[in-house]
């Protein structure tokens, strides 16, 4: 069943708003569909700027994360390391913070830290994809590269049609659409939600693989191929032991790694279980051993990538060495955020690097994120049941590691972005081992997420954490990338000191603290 928001959270979210004043925030929420399909191009370039400079005035700009221009920005999409260059675009709605007319937004970067603008990719301006450009990915051709997307088209009725498109890059750096659909129809048996294509090359031929939903509302997985990327055609649904997960499975990413096969999707409608799907929509993995002839997949259970609030959509790609990097949405669906009524929301997760060890993905924060690091500080010594606050340990964008040495500690503490007013605490329970993230104290949180907290049991003790604080956002890396949370959170402005204690007994801890900053 699909994850619906109560009643009584709806009406604590309405007098909420109304409690605050905040009107203009209630109107952003309920755009009309004529609001949310008006294109670019047909407002004025005073209005834009007007926007531009709105979005510019917010003190939760990001500063290491990619993030929109003015707008919504939603799925990584076309992530490739392309003769020598890094390209990564995401979704967008330019006009507002809500879901509406989509177009892909083009940056490109020679060490994914610093990125240049290249502007709007893809825009919704043919017959095929006339009410969004949707989410898809990037390949090489013959030496060029090429996007591989979901066109979104309605009716009079609003009825969907999904067409698969296909553009090239030409040499000017723009893109050109082929002039006819690469797949024209959905497959016999599925729905109109057949979308995100990931393109990959293997035995001479391509392939991509689709989320889809069959007739009878389930989510699964289909994979096409194609030997010249103009004619495809349909393989078959991909057999997983997963035959009633979800209404939907979005943006499924296959790949090999350590001689394994892996499978990241979003699956919908999974209901929460034993502090896990407790966000409205879910992203994982599979680990097993795919038959590209037969479709058949043997796999070990579903498993969550990131334990946070916000994450969703995760795309990956090979990086210049050969690695395989992870970059995720930092937000969700269905969920008003603080920077809404500014014009804005969202951002892309930092690049992880993937590999597999003890049959689970680990994920790891790039190494050239190091580069980013100055004015280091480095501090040993015990935590008790007294809070202590740690100086020069404040800041709003920062990475920090935190080693526990010896831990005779019931419960740890580990209170971020702390204010008088604000905390985002880091729970560590040693009996139980497991790690709580609380957002009750973070500031402005959206009163669709009923919890406040997300937690996860840890196959080990907890050895350390490495932490990327930006503007308005944490990501959290547990021992050595076994877990990971990422959540945004919206503290005041005074929200830059670190406190740790124990609920009883010690903790014996070494810090090591970086300023993150950006050459440009």
């Amino acid at each position: 069943m699909v994850k619906k928001i109560s009643l009584s959270s709806m009406l604590k979210y309405i007098l909420w708003n109304r409690s605050k004043s905040d009107v203009r925030r209630m109107i952003m929420v309920n755009w009309t569909r004529e609001e949310r399909y008006k294109k670019l191009s047909d407002i004025s370039d005073e209005a834009y700027n007007e926007l531009i400079d709105k979005v510019n005035a917010s003190k939760w700009r990001q500063t290491f994360h990619i993030q929109p221009k003015t707008g919504l920005l939603n799925d990584p999409n076309g992530l490739v390391y392309h003769n020598g260059v890094y390209h990564i675009f995401h979704q967008w709605f330019p006009l507002g913070a809500v879901h509406g007319l989509k177009y892909w937004y083009h940056y490109t970067s020679k060490d994914l830290l610093e990125f240049k603008d290249e502007g709007i990719a893809l825009a919704p301006d043919t017959e095929y994809d006339s009410h969004g450009v949707y989410s898809g990915s990037a390949f090489d051709y013959d030496g060029k590269l090429y996007l591989m997307y979901t066109g979104n088209v309605r009716n009079e009725n609003w009825d969907r049609k999904s067409v698969q498109m296909i553009a090239e890059q030409l040499e000017d750096g723009t893109f050109k659409k082929f002039d006819q659909p690469a797949i024209p129809n959905k497959p016999e048996g599925y729905t109109e939600h057949f979308r995100d294509p990931k393109v990959w090359f293997e035995n001479g031929k391509y392939y991509a693989i689709f989320g889809i939903q069959r007739e009878n509302e389930t989510g699964t997985a289909v994979i096409y191929e194609s030997e010249d990327i103009q004619d495809w055609q349909f393989k078959g649904e991909i057999e997983t032991q997963l035959q009633n997960f979800g209404y939907m499975w979005e943006c499924p990413d296959l790949f090999k790694l350590n001689d394994k096969d892996v499978f990241i999707f979003s699956p919908q409608g999974i209901e929460a279980e034993n502090n896990q799907f407790e966000n409205i929509y879910q992203s994982g993995y599979l680990i097993g051993d795919f038959d590209l002839n037969t479709l058949k997949f043997e796999h070990q259970n579903f498993v969550e990538l990131d334990q946070g609030f916000d994450f969703y959509a995760p795309q990956t790609f090979l990086d210049e060495h050969g690695d395989r990097i992870l970059i995720g949405w930092m937000g969700l669906p269905e969920i008003d955020y603080a920077t809404d009524e500014e014009g804005w929301a969202h951002c892309l997760t930092i690049p992880r690097v993937l590999t597999i060890e003890d049959d689970k993905l680990k994920q790891r924060p790039i190494k050239a994120l190091e580069k980013l690091r100055t004015n280091k500080e480095t501090a040993e010594g015990y935590a008790n049941k007294h809070s202590v606050k740690l100086h020069p340990y404040e800041g709003k964008q920062f990475e920090l590691m935190i080693e526990i040495l010896e831990n005779e500690a019931s419960e740890i503490y580990f209170d971020l972005r702390v204010s008088k007013k604000c905390s985002t605490q880091i729970i560590y329970n040693t009996r139980s081992k497991q790690l709580t993230l609380d957002r009750f104290e973070s500031g402005i949180v959206s009163e669709a997420v009923e919890k406040t907290t997300r937690t996860t049991t840890l196959d080990n003790d907890l050895k350390d954490l490495r932490i990327y604080s930006d503007t308005s956002s944490l990501e959290i890396f547990v021992n050595d990338g076994e877990k990971v949370f990422t959540t945004r959170i919206f503290p005041d402005e005074d929200a830059v000191n670190f406190r740790t204690s124990t609920e009883s007994g010690q903790v014996y801890l070494k810090f090591t603290k970086y300023d993150l900053q950006l050459n440009n």
